[in-house]
């Protein structure tokens, strides 16, 4: 008695979106503790939203991806939310407060 090929594709299937639904659910973790810790001025200096808006957007984005997990219609606005602030609003909050993720350069 083999092991059906379906089956065996399923499996490898469900590894696959348990590992994006991790990875997502980290990166957004992280983007909402880096939000949460920012100063509130800085978000209008870059002409963004505010700090409040984006620990709000963020923290929803993190519940979206944990609970509703890929490949939902919910997940994919969490993860859509949390590159928005991981590729655009974190680099200008951070270069206008002259910090990177590694190092304080202030």
């Amino acid at each position: 008695m083999g092991v059906d090929f379906f089956t065996v594709m399923a499996a490898g299937q469900n590894l696959i979106l348990w590992a994006l639904t991790v990875v997502a659910g980290v990166a957004a973790v992280v983007c909402l503790i880096h939000a949460a810790i920012q100063r509130s001025d800085a978000f209008p200096a870059v002409d963004r939203q505010s700090k409040v808006i984006w620990v709000s957007i963020l923290a929803a984005a993190t519940l979206f991806i944990w609970f509703f997990q890929a490949p939902s219609l919910l997940y994919i606005v969490g993860v859509v939310a949390m590159l928005v602030y991981l590729v655009d609003v974190r680099k200008r909050v951070d270069d206008i407060q002259g910090k990177s993720w590694f190092s304080k350069r202030a």
